[in-house]
């Protein structure tokens, strides 16, 4: 009996043992499902590939946001000198601009740019990510996100990837579609220390599978909706195809009813309107990259 306790005492120390070092050692642990890289951009060219980019132009206007979308080095830029990126990165930079004109006659305060893969790079299903690095403002509002073809919102599906309204301790995640759309209960957040909040380096990824969307920060998962969870609501949106939209944002209505701020602008106070005088008001996107499984 003894020498049966010495073994299993010994038994047990190695299989504990070994636990410890796969958990310390992930690398270790090859992933059961190849995965196979579908879509991927480094912004390592000299300018945008248009290939894989709509560069989107503003004519309406959601939300309430301040900022006309243009097509110009000015809002959109491409970098070999950014610190903590790989290789190139795209900047996207919002100008204060008071009194600019859209071509369709409506003037802003402020210009900014955004990215949308219609029609030239799409998906259904996949890990979707980004490498990013935000500005700490109060009222600016980046997003990463897909959207559905052929249909209207909401009935299309929304995936919010990352969204920030200038509270540089947390970021969120949401999904949109029929009979949950707007205020959308199915929304998280991710609060992040203080040492690594949004204003360093991260990476914000959707694992969208057939029945669940799971939302990663750095690869540490923070929210997960399933099929039935969605159909308390209404109808499962995330069928169908959608595109990748990167985009800087600035106001309206997420950030107005989270700082609560009127004045001078909706949602965005003067200390960030400063912020953007002064050249701070940029989003680095290291990459973006979409991965399937085989």
């Amino acid at each position: 009996m003894k020498n049966k306790s010495l073994l299993a005492a010994v038994a047990s120390a190695l299989a504990i043992s070994a636990l410890a070092f796969y958990e310390n050692n992930p690398q270790t642990v090859k992933p059961s499902v190849k995965e196979t890289v579908v879509f991927f951009d480094d912004f390592s060219s000299k300018e945008i590939n248009r290939a894989n980019w709509n560069v989107a132009v503003t004519g309406h206007v959601t939300n309430n946001e301040l900022q006309a979308y243009v097509d110009s080095t000015a809002t959109l830029q491409l970098s070999d000198k950014v610190t903590g990126a790989k290789n190139g990165a795209l900047i996207i930079n919002a100008h204060y601009t008071p009194g600019f004109k859209t071509k369709d006659g409506q003037t802003f305060d402020f210009i900014s740019g955004k990215l949308e893969s219609r029609g030239k790079k799409e998906f259904v299903y996949g890990k979707i990510s980004a490498r990013i690095k935000l500005p700490a403002g109060s009222g600016y509002w980046p997003a990463f996100w897909a959207l559905g073809i052929n249909k209207k919102w909401p009935d299309c599906g929304e995936i919010d990837i990352m969204e920030y309204v200038g509270e540089a301790d947390w970021v969120s995640a949401a999904l949109h579609g029929p009979n949950y759309s707007g205020e959308t209960p199915l929304v998280n957040k991710l609060f992040l220390e203080k040492k690594n909040d949004v204003t360093q380096w991260h990476v914000y990824t959707v694992d969208w599978q057939k029945d669940a969307l799971l939302f990663y920060v750095d690869n540490v998962l923070y929210y997960r909706v399933t099929r039935p969870m969605i159909e308390n609501y209404g109808a499962w949106a995330f069928d169908n195809t959608h595109f990748l939209i990167v985009n800087f944002a600035l106001g309206g209505g997420y950030p107005a009813k989270t700082n609560g701020v009127k004045k001078p602008y909706f949602g965005l106070p003067q200390t960030t309107v400063d912020d953007i005088k002064a050249g701070n008001a940029k989003v680095y996107v290291d990459w973006i990259k979409v991965v399937k499984n085989e």
